[in-house]
């Protein structure tokens, strides 16, 4: 996932990659528990990434029809990923914002 990244800031938006979505998959249990819902699409279209102590990836996530989710996963230094956060209720062009 090569992106320029701000110390502290997140980066510029950019099309989500293969790893994008590989970082998604692993943490898709976590997001439909935190949802409650079962997600036959999930595909990941945008993300945006802020070097920490570990990455934070903010990616806005395809679930079906005219819905998208915002995911926060956080990649700590040992290349561990947690999911942080989830926003609902997003559209297309829902800006890919900290939340």
């Amino acid at each position: 996932m090569a992106q320029t990244h701000t110390v502290g800031g997140y980066g510029q938006t950019a099309d989500a990659t293969k790893e994008t979505q590989d970082l998604c998959h692993q943490v898709k249990t976590q997001v439909e528990k935190k949802t409650g819902a079962n997600y036959v699409e999930y595909k990941a279209v945008k993300y945006r990434s802020q070097v920490v102590a570990g990455t934070n990836f903010l990616i806005k996530v395809h679930v079906g029809g005219e819905d998208y989710i915002h995911l926060i996963i956080f990649q700590d230094l040992g290349e561990e990923f947690f999911l942080h956060d989830v926003l609902e209720n997003q559209t297309k062009i829902s800006p890919l914002q900290p939340f």
